[in-house]
């Protein structure tokens, strides 16, 4: 029998810190309007900030999708199955650290409109939302990330269902519609440009 070797892991909560630490080593740099930035509170405290939305996409992702590690754990992806997410204690405690430790408690409003703009876009029908993608500053430009996003297509390829997702960046855009994800939509509503894409089967 043939071993074939996969370049991701699925990670576990005994993964987290990992995962905290490349996701916010990944974006400490990137001060630019985007997504991240219009969550997290601009402020001297914007570091520690960070962290704590890490920490929260991190929890989320673990119980209401899966999280992709790529072997030598310098990029990752996580995926959401919205169908799967409820409200629940943990839930509701981890979006209140996150109001008041990240957003703040005056960005609040913002921030749930632009999430109200987003489940707009999404179909009614059950789907894969690939809400993150990270890789390493020193790691990336080196297939990183293009490993991880071949595997994570091919290994859901079965499941009938599309994804989604939302991006803010030329390049970006330029990798992912390269993956055979299509622009359906995009908005400039907010303070950076946003679009949407889809993969489907």
């Amino acid at each position: 029998m043939k071993f074939i070797r996969t370049f991701m892991i699925k990670a576990s909560k005994k993964d987290k810190g990992t995962i905290v630490n490349l996701l916010w080593s990944t974006f400490i740099e990137l001060e630019f309007p985007n997504s991240i930035n219009f969550v997290v509170k601009q402020d001297k405290k914007r570091s520690t900030r960070l962290r704590y939305l890490m920490e929260y996409q991190c929890n989320v992702a673990l119980k209401f999708g899966e999280i992709w590690l790529s072997d030598d754990k310098k990029g990752c992806v996580l995926l959401l199955f919205p169908e799967k997410k409820r409200l629940s204690l943990s839930l509701f405690l981890w979006e209140i650290k996150l109001a008041l430790c990240c957003i703040g408690a005056e960005n609040v409003l913002k921030v749930l409109k632009r999430e109200s703009q987003l489940k707009e876009k999404h179909p009614k029908i059950p789907f894969i939302h690939f809400w993150l993608m990270a890789v390493i500053p020193e790691a990336q430009g080196k297939g990183v990330g293009q490993k991880l996003l071949t595997e994570v297509l091919k290994k859901y390829q079965n499941s009938n269902k599309p994804f989604y997702l939302e991006t803010t960046t030329k390049d970006n855009l330029k990798f992912y519609t390269k993956n055979d994800f299509t622009i359906f939509d995009n908005t400039d509503t907010l303070n950076y440009p946003l679009f949407f894409l889809k993969h489907e089967k």
